[in-house]
């Protein structure tokens, strides 16, 4: 999903932090040396040559050093690594972007293997042939999804608007298949709308680029607007760039950290707020178990500050930071090099963020927003009878 836009000396230094496909956050972007002049005499050249030579049936050399990359990959034991051929990385950083053509899901591998429908984007074929967060994604295209890679199963889901791809998911033991038609999915990936008197909903799907600006100036324009306060809706977001993630919580921060991450043979690298931020307007933050990496970043700073009240079911638990390092000839691969902490320490990875109000996983989107804005109504009141001095 794209390059970062840091506005400060940190973020300058983390080049493109991301979640892929659903998968994770990503640090940096390294491209390697063209060194194809070079022959050596490797086990994998002498698999190679010993396959072109003597296989009943041997295939191509591209091929052959693909599924070497993949094993590789396979065998480091981390469902977040994967390897991406030339054209899914090019569609991979136009989804960051904002845009996309392809049916509008996110998808991730279970800890089981299968492949779990994260979200569904609003308006969406996906959405609209009826597809649901939590379906378990069982074939793609007429071929079982089994055995393949989260970047190759969401590769065939993306193409040309209007060509059709086929879905078969599960959802219990029941079964069923659906014929979407890609189209371009646009950036929408942010939108207001009003909850209650006063109480404005900002919903964010996934910190593509350019959100975190749009909340800023959405925060900004609050005064002016009489707002009493503002629900913060990251409920089935899977994440994004960094980038936006610490200027979205920068809206409601000063100063101070947002989030750090920790790389193999380094000291955390804190990155903080950007400055400015409205620090008074009561805030809460919407979360459930589709709540995950950049967005957890988010709700886990605003929550550390004391600056929200988290509301909603336990999120998702996505602490760990991938890489993407492209190939030679234009491919790349996403390596797990770290994980990040929240401004208090704490590793998400496997844990997750528990809310400061529970509302039970599955309650009807009415009664959230009925607690949400209760919720805000006690911080108000809290508000006009404290102070600091």
């Amino acid at each position: 999903m794209g390059a970062l836009q840091g506005r400060t000396r940190a973020l300058a230094t983390a080049v493109a932090i991301v979640v892929a496909f659903g998968a994770g956050a990503i640090v940096g972007e390294t491209a390697a040396p063209n060194n194809s002049h070079v022959r050596d005499n490797s086990v994998l050249d002498q698999a190679e040559r010993m396959i072109e030579a003597h296989a009943a049936k041997p295939v191509p050399r591209s091929v052959l050093r693909q599924a070497a990359v993949e094993g590789m990959l396979k065998a480091l034991g981390d469902p977040w690594s994967a390897y991406y051929q030339p054209t899914d990385f090019s569609q991979f950083r136009q989804v960051l972007s904002g845009a996309y053509s392809g049916v509008g899901v996110w998808v991730r591998e279970t800890s089981a293997g299968a492949l779990r429908i994260l979200s569904v984007e609003t308006g969406s074929p996906a959405a609209a042939a009826g597809l649901r967060t939590g379906e378990i994604v069982t074939a793609v295209g007429g071929v079982a999804v089994a055995g393949r890679s989260v970047a190759d199963v969401v590769s065939e889901l993306r193409g040309t608007p209007g060509t059709t791809v086929q879905i078969q998911v599960r959802r219990g033991g029941v079964i069923s298949t659906a014929t979407l038609t890609r189209t371009r999915i646009a950036d929408d990936d942010v939108t207001a709308s009003r909850l209650a008197p006063g109480v404005e909903r900002l919903r964010i799907d996934a910190f593509t680029s350019g959100v975190g600006r749009w909340v800023r100036s959405r925060v900004a324009a609050a005064a002016r607007q009489h707002l009493r306060g503002i629900v913060l809706d990251l409920r089935d977001d899977p994440g994004g760039l960094l980038s936006e993630a610490v200027e979205t919580a920068s809206a409601f921060l000063a100063n101070g950290a947002v989030v750090s991450y920790v790389q193999r043979g380094s000291s955390p690298h804190v990155l903080d707020a950007l400055g400015g931020g409205n620090t008074s307007l009561p805030l809460v933050v919407l979360v459930d178990g589709g709540t995950a990496s950049a967005a957890e970043i988010v709700a886990g700073a605003l929550q550390d500050r004391g600056r929200a009240l988290v509301v909603g079911s336990q999120t998702f638990g996505k602490g760990s930071v991938q890489a993407p390092n492209r190939l030679s000839d234009g491919s790349a691969i996403e390596l797990t090099v770290g994980h990040y902490l929240t401004p208090s320490g704490r590793s998400l990875d496997g844990v997750g963020i528990t809310p400061d109000v529970l509302v039970p996983s599955g309650t009807p989107d009415w009664l959230v927003y009925q607690r949400a804005v209760e919720v805000l109504s006690g911080l108000t009141a809290d508000a006009g009878t404290s102070g600091r001095g």
